[in-house]
């Protein structure tokens, strides 16, 4: 489990979060769940915005509909982030990849953005 910081205000003891839940509760590949979820969010958005029904989300993803219900449902161990991607290609986004250093921070972090 990540160390993390604690901080009193009012006698009540907080702990300060890493910026990653994951890493927080001390699970295995921290960064992949994260990215795996922001994924899932954004990809939930775009779904949603169609008005389809599971089915029809089935088909467009090619999953059956339990596989559609367990996608909107953000139980995602049987979904890699790399399907997750495909399924944008599916639904009509291209997915690209900026990579650049960071400013000044030693480790990067991964961001998904997702135009209009």
């Amino acid at each position: 489990m990540v160390h993390m910081a604690k901080t009193t205000i009012n006698s009540t003891e907080f702990e300060c979060s890493s910026g990653n839940v994951f890493a927080d509760l001390g699970l295995p590949q921290p960064e992949e769940l994260k990215t795996k979820l922001v994924l899932a969010v954004r990809l939930n958005e775009r779904i949603k915005a169609l008005h389809l029904k599971q089915s029809e989300i089935g088909v467009r993803l090619g999953l059956a509909q339990p596989n559609v219900s367990a996608l909107l449902n953000y139980r995602l161990d049987n979904f890699s982030s790399e399907k997750l991607l495909e399924f944008f290609n599916a639904l009509g986004y291209d997915v690209d990849f900026l990579i650049r250093p960071t400013r000044g921070a030693q480790r990067g972090t991964t961001h998904v953005l997702v135009t209009a």
